[in-house]
């Protein structure tokens, strides 16, 4: 018998949209901005030609699913989820690992979002969605250390802007090491230095 592509049953263009964009989200992951619309089309079970009946054109598709991609939610709901009753060097190491496994998993997707922003190839909402993504983890950090400012030099702010700062440079920076990333060493960093106690 003749093997032939799968047909998939006709969506309504949101339910289609959502479908391409779930398809090249992994496209994304494994191929980078070099995706070509022929992959996304077979991966998603559709005529090459259904993508352009639903998106003005690939790069709008890409830039859609990047940022659905790069969509904080999962990692919100584990901050969210932190025991707030632990010491705050606990809640910072847990929040630590997970805006860290957060930053490795999608850092060909984040570098592939600054590609698109700098070249000018994202709708004008792009770069205001990514920088709501960026305020939503900030103030769920927040959240975690908030309840221990008192024992802070700095805010609860100011601490999270740090820790997600290390985090970023870990991931992304030439000096970093995200195989061998330890969250706790990076709250000592933070709350302690490298300073022995009691050194001058």
């Amino acid at each position: 018998m003749e093997n032939r592509r799968r047909r998939v049953p006709a969506l309504a263009p949101e339910e289609r949209r959502a479908a391409l964009i779930a398809a090249t989200i992994p496209l994304l992951h494994e191929h980078g901005l070099e995706v070509s619309t022929r992959q996304i089309a077979a991966a998603a079970g559709v005529a090459e030609g259904t993508i352009f009946g639903v998106f003005e054109s690939k790069n709008s598709l890409v830039v859609c699913s990047v940022i659905q991609a790069l969509d904080p939610q999962d990692t919100l709901g584990g901050l969210a989820a932190i025991d707030q009753s632990l010491p705050l060097r606990e809640r910072m190491a847990e929040a630590a690992e997970l805006i860290h496994a957060r930053m490795a998993e999608n850092a060909a997707l984040m570098s592939a979002a600054r590609k698109l922003i700098l070249a000018g190839q994202n709708d004008p909402d792009t770069a205001k969605r990514m920088a709501s993504s960026r305020e939503r983890l900030k103030d769920a950090l927040v959240e975690v250390i908030e309840p221990d400012a008192a024992l802070l030099r700095q805010s609860p702010e100011a601490v999270a802007s740090m820790l997600l700062l290390f985090c970023g440079a870990n991931t992304y920076g030439p000096f970093g090491d995200p195989d061998n990333f330890i969250g706790a060493d990076l709250v000592s960093l933070l709350l302690d230095g490298f300073l022995k106690r009691g050194a001058q």
